[in-house]
């Protein structure tokens, strides 16, 4: 794993390092980028550069704060732990979006050290959970904010939903995978409460 444990920096007291921090942030860019280009049409298109900061604001955050539950509860297990890009998924992703779908897989946080299955599951869960923490809170400001915070609350709420529950597929390396493994209980939750959230996209419009 580049970015060894003799690397390691503290940056707001969680150790991290250069390769990480790169990593992340290319994540963070294509991902944007993407969904930019799914709301505004087009990479050229006159509202694209808006759109990329809405994404950047609603699904960059979504997906760091994603990774960084992961991280934080294999840290407190006494794991290593890292995110490392998947660049091939993430050229993958921003050439779909042209087709007007996105396949959101940009990388993972590789762990090492020996867990259970209760403490995977929890490491796994963290994510999917960060998500509908985001997705609440979002919904919430839907009711108050106008303009670009309004239109940054809706698409908050509807990118962090989907992120929760695209994340709970239940098989390769998804987290619903690991989840499902340790508890059917926690799985169906989090799941049910992902769909739900789905629904509530009825209640809330930008307008």
């Amino acid at each position: 794993m580049g970015g060894s444990k003799s690397n390691q920096i503290q940056l707001l007291g969680i150790s991290t390092s250069e390769t990480e921090l790169k990593d992340i942030l290319k994540a963070w860019l294509a991902i944007s980028a993407a969904f930019g280009i799914i709301m505004s049409g087009s990479l050229v298109s006159a509202g694209f550069y808006s759109k990329f900061v809405i994404a950047s604001l609603t699904v960059g955050i979504g997906f760091l704060l994603h990774e960084l539950g992961h991280k934080l509860v294999a840290q407190k297990y006494g794991c290593f732990a890292e995110f490392r890009s998947f660049d091939g998924m993430l050229v993958l992703a921003v050439a779909m979006s042209f087709l007007g779908v996105v396949f959101a897989a940009p990388g993972a946080v590789m762990i090492e050290g020996k867990v259970s299955r209760r403490k995977s599951g929890w490491i796994s869960a963290a994510g999917p959970i960060v998500n509908l923490l985001l997705a609440a809170a979002f919904f919430g400001m839907s009711f108050a904010g106008l303009g670009t915070l309004r239109a940054v609350a809706y698409y908050g709420f509807i990118i962090n939903s989907w992120l929760a529950l695209f994340n709970m597929i239940p098989f390769w390396l998804f987290d619903g995978h690991k989840i499902l493994k340790w508890s059917k209980t926690a799985y169906f939750a989090i799941a049910a409460t992902a769909a739900m959230f789905m629904l509530l996209q009825n209640f809330i419009t930008l307008a």
